[in-house]
């Protein structure tokens, strides 16, 4: 009898992790291709439009935004209004973090992660990547603390911009990918194609 219960919670975990997370080929495609569309215009700004030096897009937080907003597009965490909104709010509060706590990194690395994550669930913009643009906010290289509240225009809400643009053309190429997933915009999606196929 233990044996076949060990065997029937083996047959259950491996379909849970195994099968459950399965992604066909397509799938596969558009994440690479929005992926890399999406990082690739951030660094092509950053490396070959402006001198180094001067100007800052491409923070690390953004490759975990690709993982969410190009691989799992069916996640809450994943929709416009996280990618944008728990960028912003937690690059407002890794900021106010530093300025606060200058000297202190440990103590304003703390805060920043710890009050990023509250200020996205209070303002349902819940996007684990927010965390890290925190974190980078008190902990990121000189030219970007210089940066202060600048930060959060630039290269945060740019690039996060950047990133939900390549989203929304890659995302809805196919029929089998929609993006954003939430029913009003799928409504006006649809009033908009049936207006263009009635023309």
């Amino acid at each position: 009898m233990p044996t076949q219960k060990i065997k029937r919670n083996y047959r259950k975990a491996k379909y849970v992790l195994y099968k459950e997370t399965l992604v066909d080929f397509k799938e596969h495609f558009w994440a690479f291709i929005g992926g890399f569309t999406g990082i690739g215009i951030i660094a092509y700004l950053q490396y070959n439009m402006f001198p180094k030096q001067d100007y800052v897009l491409l923070i690390g937080s953004f490759g975990a935004s690709c993982v969410l907003v190009y691989g799992v597009i069916q996640s809450p965490l994943a929709q416009p209004r996280n990618l944008i909104g728990g960028h912003v709010i937690s690059a407002i509060v890794g900021v106010t973090a530093c300025k606060l706590f200058p000297d202190v990194i440990w103590l304003a690395s703390a805060v920043a992660v710890a009050m990023s994550i509250v200020m996205m669930q209070i303002t349902k913009t819940l996007h684990p990547p927010g965390g890290a643009t925190a974190l980078i906010a008190v902990t990121g290289s000189p030219a970007i603390i210089k940066l202060g509240y600048w930060y959060v225009l630039s290269p945060v809400l740019s690039g996060a911009m950047i990133l939900l643009i390549v989203a929304l053309v890659f995302n809805n190429m196919t029929s089998n990918r929609q993006y954003p997933t939430n029913k009003k915009f799928t409504k006006f999606k649809n009033r908009i194609s049936n207006r263009i196929k009635l023309n």
